[in-house]
């Protein structure tokens, strides 16, 4: 039985990444296998000691991970895994710093759309939970944890506030290639403070703007962050 959310553990991350997280364990661990039910929205409401919204939003999470299937009348059902040989960006390599350039140019031109789109039609809930998010990669950088896999998961939540499917499919497609960080360590393999502050006020003001239903802005912030990301990778190549 998947035991409850910890008090302690709701100081870092969100709800829904924690729900998400211990289900998507259970679903990898076999103790959910292809096929089976998982436990009602109210269980796992009573389970985990959180709203509905958060374990909605979790479910979502999954769904989009291609890990679950939500049949309307009968519940959510644990999909087959099946690995797909020749995936799109799943051979990116990381060490070729040109190769995350050209990563970082193709999320441009479709991520500068999604913020606007998502200042636009994201509901009430979606603004909450791409807020969550931020906080998320704000707690992972005052606690000294890496950040790679919060700051995916807001960028999910912006493709999610779009309501276009296909933006969502995307980031998912993409995957933690979305996020490269190794290049950017130091000989600990450590990312500097200093630039993850950088990174979380460029994603304040994504958020912001997002908030604010500003969908100019909010295009102009995300053009801003991936521009600046393509420019300290440059820097790099550069000085080889």
């Amino acid at each position: 039985m998947i035991s409850q959310i910890e008090d302690a553990g709701r100081q870092s991350g969100t709800l829904v990444v924690q729900v998400a997280n211990i289900l998507r364990k259970a679903i990898l661990s076999g103790e959910y296998k292809p096929g089976d039910k998982l436990p009602s929205e109210a269980r796992l409401t009573e389970v985990h000691g959180v709203s509905r919204t958060v374990v909605r939003e979790a479910i979502a999470a999954l769904r989009s991970d291609g890990l679950v299937e939500p049949r309307r009348g009968a519940g959510v059902f644990v999909l087959e895994q099946v690995a797909a040989p020749g995936l799109p960006f799943q051979n990116v390599d990381h060490a070729r710093i040109s190769s995350i350039i050209e990563l970082l140019e193709l999320r441009a031109a479709v991520e500068v759309e999604a913020a606007g789109l998502a200042a636009v039609r994201r509901s009430p809930i979606q603004e909450e939970v791409i807020l969550d998010r931020h906080r998320a990669v704000g707690a992972c950088i005052a606690e000294g944890e890496p950040t790679s896999v919060a700051d995916f998961a807001l960028h999910q939540a912006i493709a999610e506030a779009t309501s276009n499917p296909r933006f969502v499919e995307f980031i998912a497609l993409m995957g933690q290639n979305a996020i490269p960080r190794a290049a950017l360590s130091d000989s600990t393999g450590e990312v500097s403070k200093d630039y993850l502050g950088q990174i979380h006020e460029e994603h304040a003001r994504i958020v912001g703007a997002i908030s604010n239903g500003d969908a100019e802005e909010a295009r102009e912030a995300m053009r801003v962050h991936l521009l600046g990301s393509q420019r300290r990778y440059r820097a790099l190549l550069q000085n080889r």
